[in-house]
Parts: C-alpha cells; structure tokens; sequence
C-alpha cells in the first residue's frame, strides 16, 4: 500500500483530558493547510513520541492536491492541529494527524476525524484506513469512535523508537449506517464542548 511511506503521524491524538489541557475550547474553524500554517504544524510536530514529518514532506505532499488532503484546525488565529489523508481507489488512509498537547480533551482530534473521514466520503472511497502505534490506547479508543477496528500489525513501524504499528480499517463509509455514525459523534462533540465546528475555504 503507497501509504506504507509514511511513519504515521497520530501523534497521541486523543480527547482525553489530560494534564496541562488549558481552559474551555473557543470555536473551532477547519480550513485547507497552507504553506503559512507549517510553522505551527512543526512546533505540534515537535511534540510527538516518533520521528515526524519534515517541512520538505509537507511541501511535497501539500503540491498532491488530486489525491491528497490536508487540514488544520485554529482557535482564533492559532493553529491547534493537523490532518491529512491519502486517496487511492476506493480507499482512503489518514496519513497524519496531530493536535497541539495543550489542546488535548477539547475533542480537536475528533472534529479532525470528522472532517477527514467526511473528504474521504465525499472523494468517493468506501474505506478508511490508517496505522496507530500499538501503545496509543486513547488514540485507538478514538478511531474505533469512528468505526475502524484492527486488522493486523506492522512490526517496527516505528523504527526510531522501536514500535509496532496497529493497522485500522473502516468498512462501507459511504453508507447510510456510517453516515449516522458521523452524525452521532458530531452530536457528541457539540454537547460536550458547547461549541460547533466551522469549515472554511473549501469549495460548495
């Protein structure tokens, strides 16, 4: 799979409270990543247990605009997290995704999600796919939320700090049943956070 390249970036994406989380979440507003966004996206890079992209990487990827999506979610003017996504065929695979470890609880990795997995649908795949290290329990708890479960393992994935990666899958997307799913966590994130989620600078 193409997607095997990528030294996945979920980088503790999880909405658990945790230590160190600041304050209640302002409204939150998805838009296409930019070349102007990469700075913020390397400092929630530097934050990561693995290796993550280099600048380089996002450049390339960011020029892919026929099969690739990128986003980042801000609060006010601050960027507080990433995601991308690889599309092929009937398949999708989030290729990163990240939030700013301040920002962690604020479910800024589910609207993520939502959004990611919702470009996926609307490019027309029918699965979804992605790798998580096999120790992140709070980010695998997050994207069996959005219907994926484990379907094998890939040994040292994570080569620079020695783990292995769990391969997620999601089935039939495009179906009415997945889309009530996202309708559900949608709803959920509305009601535990008082805020909605606002989608910017994509085409109607």
């Amino acid at each position: 799979m193409a997607a095997d390249r990528f030294p996945s970036g979920e980088h503790d994406a999880q909405d658990d409270p945790r230590p160190g989380a600041t304050g209640a979440v302002g409204p939150v507003v998805i838009t296409p990543m930019r070349r102007r966004h990469l700075r913020s996206v390397m400092r929630i890079e530097s934050q990561a247990v693995h290796r993550g992209w280099s600048v380089g990487l996002y450049l390339a990827e960011l020029r892919r605009e026929q099969d690739r999506v990128y986003l980042v979610a801000k609060i006010g003017s601050d960027v507080v997290g990433f995601g991308g996504l690889l599309l092929q065929d009937e398949d999708a695979h989030i290729t990163t995704i990240g939030v700013d470890e301040v920002k962690h609880g604020q479910r800024i990795g589910s609207r993520l999600m939502l959004a990611l997995a919702r470009a996926a649908i609307g490019a027309g795949a029918q699965n979804l796919t992605l790798e998580v290290r096999a120790t992140n329990e709070p980010a695998i708890k997050l994207y069996r939320r959005f219907g994926l479960a484990p379907a094998g393992v890939r040994k040292n994935y994570y080569a620079d700090i020695g783990e292995d990666a769990i391969v997620m899958w999601g089935h039939e997307i495009d179906s009415p049943a997945y889309a009530s799913r996202l309708a559900a966590v949608e709803a959920d994130i509305d009601a535990r956070t008082g805020t909605t989620t606002t989608l910017e600078g994509f085409e109607q």
